[in-house]
């Protein structure tokens, strides 16, 4: 029990942050362009500042280079998902129309604008390695599979670039990994101003996320929620094969207590926020990824303590 009030104390920390995004919204502080703004400023500065100093202060050469091959298991379930989610949208005949979108945002996840300051809140900075491994699995797969499966659902003649999805693949947050991993492969320290800095700036990551989705709920409209066919099959994908997959393979191995437990919460995630952008790209429904965005969202606040009680 004492558990279940842990993670609903983690999550109303949260969910604090994203009624002040909400309510700010609602009461016109923010214009059109400052979601992209903070999206920016999170994903650009804050994040990769917050990966460098995470990595660099916490962790050990011996560490990282053990926690690297289990990207295996992230990998293996995100493949199992795609299946199910074929299978599944044909088996209920989902809208052909929207299949490419359907499948994507069944076996993509949401791993840094949620799935990071959840697991920091629950688990503290000790988890933050396997989310990293989590989202890099994940981010190659949306930004490859997953946007050639929403190109398919558009009617825009945009042409897909391999080249761009693998520059998208290697982001600023991606990039941050991998530069706070060499610093510590080759044992390099830091000046201590510059540690400061990375501290400071990366400590904006949670806020600033937190109030972007608050953001992203007031822009798509709470009116916007329906528990359609589809939609309800999305939230089947998410918030229970997702995790209910990742705990059967993860079952099998001796891996340690809490990267089992970031795994299973990483995969229970919202769909990504990125679904909508790139489903207007190329002409496919971005106010059906936009809603389903904001209902998994908002239904995270409820799945996780129910999770995290289980687990």
């Amino acid at each position: 029990m004492q558990i279940f009030f842990n993670s609903i104390s983690g999550i109303l920390i949260i969910l604090l942050m994203v009624v002040l995004g909400y309510i700010l919204a609602e009461k016109g502080w923010f214009d059109a362009k400052s979601s992209n703004l903070i999206a920016r400023l999170v994903t650009q500065i804050a994040l990769p500042c917050y990966m460098i100093h995470t990595i660099t202060e916490r962790f050990t050469a011996k560490e990282l280079l053990e926690m690297l091959p289990n990207l295996s298991f992230p990998a293996l379930s995100m493949l199992l998902l795609l299946a199910l989610a074929v299978a599944i949208a044909q088996l209920f005949s989902v809208e052909k129309s929207h299949r490419g979108l359907f499948t994507s945002m069944f076996f993509n996840s949401n791993t840094v604008f949620v799935g990071l300051p959840i697991n920091q809140a629950l688990f503290g900075d000790d988890s933050i390695p396997y989310v990293l491994i989590y989202y890099m699995c994940n981010t190659t797969f949306f930004w490859t599979i997953g946007t050639y499966l929403i190109q398919r659902d558009g009617h825009r003649t945009a042409g897909f670039s391999w080249r761009e999805s693998f520059a998208k693949i290697f982001s600023p947050p991606l990039l941050g990994f991998f530069l706070g991993l060499l610093l510590v492969l080759l044992d390099i320290k830091l000046p201590r101003f510059l540690v400061s800095d990375l501290s400071y700036l990366g400590n904006l990551t949670i806020p600033l996320s937190m109030i972007f989705i608050g953001l992203s709920v007031s822009k798509a409209g709470l009116s916007q929620m329906k528990f359609q066919k589809g939609h309800l099959l999305i939230l089947l994908g998410r918030f229970l094969l997702a995790p209910l997959l990742m705990m059967l393979i993860l079952s099998m191995t001796d891996l340690p207590e809490l990267m089992k437990k970031v795994f299973i919460l990483q995969s229970a995630m919202p769909v990504m926020t990125n679904a909508p952008v790139v489903a207007r790209l190329y002409g496919a429904d971005s106010d059906y990824a936009a809603i389903m965005v904001t209902e998994t969202t908002l239904l995270t606040l409820l799945v996780v303590p129910l999770l995290m009680f289980i687990i």
